[in-house]
């Protein structure tokens, strides 16, 4: 595997061998010197057309930690909010001798688009494309899931995953039903009819429109934020109405079985879609998928640009 462009080119086995290697660098944090040399002298170009933290961050912060040199291109302020292309902009990196091109735009297939034009060398890596797919955040929500619910070293065969709310424009789900059912477990989405996108009976998945009913029988429920700046038209009546509907608050969250977690990929809005309470519980486990998106973007890169096992 050259790049990773979505959630759908990942076997299995692919998954699993990178959730496995996440573990292992994820006991690299609890050292003192938290740093390896696998990457050294390769560079890694962060390439940001809109605008974030965590994952920006998070991806930074794994390149640094295999000791790569990082570059973070942001389009504000750069040539491109003078319009530079694409395609030029691939080539001034490729000039720069980029070995892997870390990649976030507003139009669903750019990545691709970078990865098979031949304009780059370089290994590319879809950190969120438009409204396609997200495929890193559902590589560390499945390492979270696994971290609590299954034994580590397989696959997640056997659970039951929630996704509610704005599915139509999540790449985070759609990335989530092809990994989580591509490791063997259940996915149901759960949205108002507004916010399911069209040809949805067609995913590999469960659709429910009642959250009520869904949650006595998950062992995880994940929340997804209201994506209002992708929103040309009322979606649902009002904020306050989509959150009696579908936002999870404590009493919700008692309709849960037990051992069941609370997951969200940020940024959250607390009192829409989920509680404050829930967001602060023991349940939720937000803190902890921020922490395994540097373990699993670690993996990543170090697969993707041939780190050796020895050097963990």
């Amino acid at each position: 595997m050259r790049h990773l462009l979505s959630a759908a080119d990942l076997t299995r086995d692919d998954a699993v061998l990178i959730l496995d290697t996440a573990a292992e660098l994820a006991a690299v944090t609890d050292r003192s010197v938290k740093k390896l040399p696998t990457l050294r002298g390769r560079t890694v170009v962060n390439l940001f057309f809109e605008d974030s933290t965590r994952t920006r961050i998070s991806f930074e912060l794994a390149a640094k930690r295999l000791s790569a040199d990082v570059i973070n291109f942001a389009a504000k302020g750069s040539s491109v909010s003078k319009g530079e292309s694409l395609k030029d902009t691939a080539l001034t990196l490729e000039a720069m001798g980029a070995d892997a091109v870390v990649i976030r735009h507003g139009a669903s297939g750019a990545p691709h688009r970078l990865a098979t034009s031949g304009w780059i060398q370089g290994s590319v890596i879809n950190a969120g494309d438009g409204t396609h797919e997200h495929p890193t955040q559902a590589l560390l929500d499945a390492f979270t899931l696994r971290d609590h619910l299954k034994e580590a070293g397989g696959d997640l065969a056997g659970l039951r995953v929630a996704i509610v709310g704005d599915i139509l424009h999540s790449r985070v789900a759609r990335s989530n039903v092809l990994l989580l059912r591509t490791l063997g477990a259940e996915v149901v989405l759960v949205a108002p009819p507004t916010l399911m996108p069209f040809g949805v009976e067609s995913w590999p998945c469960e659709v429910s429109y009642d959250i009520d009913d869904v949650l006595p029988g998950v062992d995880a429920v994940m929340m997804l934020r209201v994506q209002a700046e992708r929103m040309k038209a009322a979606y649902f009546p009002s904020a306050l109405e989509y959150s009696r509907m579908f936002g999870l608050d404590v009493a919700r969250m008692s309709r849960l079985p037990e051992h069941a977690i609370v997951l969200h990929p940020g940024p959250m809005n607390r009192g829409m879609e989920i509680s404050a309470d829930v967001a602060d519980s023991p349940r939720a486990v937000m803190v902890e998928q921020v922490a395994n998106g540097v373990s699993v973007r670690m993996a990543v890169m170090y697969l993707l640009l041939g780190g050796r096992q020895e050097e963990i």
